[in-house]
């Protein structure tokens, strides 16, 4: 059942050949029998899930079920789940369980999908490795020496070695697409404001997005459409219908252009990935697509642009975290102020504390106007970029990541080569736009992903193009060594 894709579990279930208790009883025993070399979950919920796929088949015996129903997957442990651990990664919230639903669980669930428990992440999303987590690293099934990539690396891996056929993310500045590519499966960024914020622990508040990954993109198009929709509570909600996306799957792709930007091929890309690249946007050619050579032109300026808005609104968003009103508190306290230096100082992470620092300078009184508003004039140079290519182009494509998977140690001790993993992905975070990465090749046994990027709440073209490469060609239905 674990090489099943969610339309596949969708039609067995169906169908009858299985049940949603026997199901997710085969993925707990998965998580049970492989978790422990992976570390992907922070918190499995056996006992509930049992109970929820219980439901979910009496939903069915009733006539009630969707396509969703009954079918499993994971909550990355940045989304409220009303009732169970919510620790984002980090000692700061460890004993946090949330009193309410993040708007994306509450849509999962009311699709009457099964939550396997919650998936380990960077602390507070911060980071491109997963290896930021208090919970410790986790580690790549397609070879447990590398990283999975981040924030959503727990996500990642869990859907690449079958421990769940689906997991959400969320990608601030590349953590859907990043970890996907690395781990060999499907992801997509959708439009800011496709999906609802609410109960989503906030990093960077205008960059934030969550979204669905997943073996395939019909997956993610099934998953998608339960998860996006207007939500009053989320005020950069935006009020669109949300389109069928498995129904636009089946377009074909003569006539698209893709663009492929001379910046997203040159020095810092891995000639290897570069390789599996280009073969696959050869693939595209056969299928009818036409490629237009185009220039971003201010993609230099992604990643230092990226480094001074995220850590500004980190550094706001998590200043709520300060001993008294929840989270982790020091203990015997001599005053206020250390009550609050030390809860902080111990509850936080190196990376998250290196991030606050620089987004409260950048944000402090005389500088001000020399980082924050020049970075944010420079987000807007990055956005008409991509408005001018796209009265020339349908998609946009390109490496997700410039390598593949490093391994874990690597790049802890050098911030900067972090952070220069996302370099192709977080100019669509600050433009706004989708993105979405999936599998094309492998350097090794490290999987290479392909990026596709679009235009405003273009999800459905997105998905259906990367459909159709995924018709032509197996990547995404290889499976690491160990986990069969």
């Amino acid at each position: 059942m674990h090489n099943k894709t969610l339309a596949e579990l969708s039609a067995g279930l169906a169908a009858g050949q299985f049940s949603s208790v026997e199901l997710t009883g085969h993925f707990l025993g998965r998580i049970e029998r492989f978790d422990g070399s992976l570390n992907s979950f922070i918190t499995v919920t056996a006992e509930q899930a049992l109970a929820q796929a219980g439901a979910a088949d009496a939903r069915r015996d009733r006539g009630e079920a969707g396509p969703l129903t009954g079918i499993p997957l994971a909550q990355k442990d940045i989304f409220c789940t009303n009732g169970v651990r919510t620790s984002c990664g980090s000692k700061m919230l460890d004993s946090f369980v949330a009193p309410y639903d993040a708007t994306v669980v509450e849509k999962c669930a009311a699709a009457g999908m099964v939550m396997l428990g919650k998936t380990n992440m960077d602390e507070f999303a911060m980071g491109s490795s997963n290896e930021t987590s208090f919970y410790g690293p986790v580690k790549n099934p397609w070879d447990t020496a590398a990283v999975p990539g981040g924030s959503s690396g727990g996500s990642a891996a869990a859907v690449a070695a079958r421990l769940a056929p689906a997991a959400t993310g969320t990608d601030t500045g590349g953590s859907i697409r990043q970890p996907a590519a690395l781990c060999g499966i499907s992801g997509i960024k959708p439009t800011y404001g496709r999906v609802s914020r609410y109960g989503m622990i906030a990093f960077a508040s205008s960059l934030d997005q969550a979204g669905p990954m997943a073996r395939t993109a019909e997956d993610c198009a099934l998953l998608l459409g339960a998860m996006a929709g207007f939500d009053p509570r989320d005020s950069t909600s935006v009020e669109r219908e949300v389109p069928d996306y498995r129904a636009a799957l089946g377009n074909d792709l003569k006539g698209l252009k893709i663009g492929l930007p001379k910046e997203y091929f040159g020095a810092g890309l891995d000639p290897a990935v570069a390789q599996a690249v280009q073969a696959a946007i050869d693939e595209y050619k056969k299928l009818g697509a036409e490629v237009v050579d185009i220039s971003l032109p201010n993609t230099g300026l992604a990643v230092p642009t990226y480094y001074v808005v995220a850590p500004a609104e980190c550094s706001s968003n998590l200043s709520r975290m300060d001993g008294v009103r929840f989270g982790y508190r020091c203990e015997n306290p001599k005053d206020l102020e250390d009550l609050y230096k030390r809860s902080r100082g111990e509850g936080f992470g190196a990376e998250v504390k290196r991030r606050i620092m620089i987004g409260t300078y950048a944000l402090s009184a005389g500088y001000y106007d020399a980082y924050y508003l020049k970075a944010q004039q420079m987000r807007h140079l990055i956005s008409d970029d991509f408005k001018r290519a796209f009265e020339q182009v349908d998609v946009i494509m390109g490496p997700t990541s410039p390598t593949v998977a490093f391994n874990v140690g690597d790049k802890t001790d050098d911030p900067v080569a972090m952070y220069l993993a996302d370099v192709y992905t977080i100019a669509t975070n600050l433009a706004g736009l989708p993105g979405m990465s999936l599998p094309a090749g492998f350097v090794g046994n490290r999987p290479v992903g392909l990026q596709l990027i679009g235009n405003y709440f273009d999800e459905a073209r997105l998905l259906n193009v990367a459909h159709q490469y995924q018709l032509a060609t197996d990547w995404h239905q290889r499976m690491p060594h160990g986990f069969e």
